[in-house]
């Protein structure tokens, strides 16, 4: 088989099409997401905590100076795109929990398959198999 043709049906399989539009969708649902946090609710988180913006919380770690002198700047902790993004996380857990839950009410339920019926006990064998040789 051609390397073409495989890769065509390869690419036409329903699972991949199916995922495509998975990644596209959930592209588009994580950048509303990314908008109801920074633009609706982060102002409101900071007017609670007294107009802290979150998001430039950090802390400059200093590097002592060898001989004595200032110490120098080292790296920068950033905590607050860390607090963020855990937000960030939670909110977009959230909606995802929400969508899901609305999505199992619309779904029609699927009826169980009855159970098939038991197999006859053994007291019921051992009696057929008695009026068979009974009979006999």
């Amino acid at each position: 088989m051609g390397f073409i043709k495989e890769f065509k049906e390869f690419a036409m399989k329903g699972n991949v099409m199916d995922m495509a539009v998975g990644v596209i969708i959930g592209g588009a649902f994580g950048k509303i997401v990314t908008s109801l946090v920074d633009d609706v609710l982060m102002p409101f988180i900071g007017m609670l905590t007294g107009g802290i913006d979150l998001s430039g919380l950090s802390y400059k770690m200093m590097i002592p100076a060898v001989d004595g002198g200032e110490p120098v700047a080292g790296a920068v902790l950033k905590y607050g795109a860390f607090i963020q993004n855990i937000i960030d996380f939670l909110i977009i857990a959230f909606c995802i929990f929400l969508m899901i839950k609305a999505m199992n009410k619309l779904m029609p339920k699927k009826e169980e398959a009855p159970a098939p019926p038991a197999g006859p006990t053994q007291e019921e064998l051992l009696s057929e198999i008695r009026d068979i040789l009974k009979n006999k």
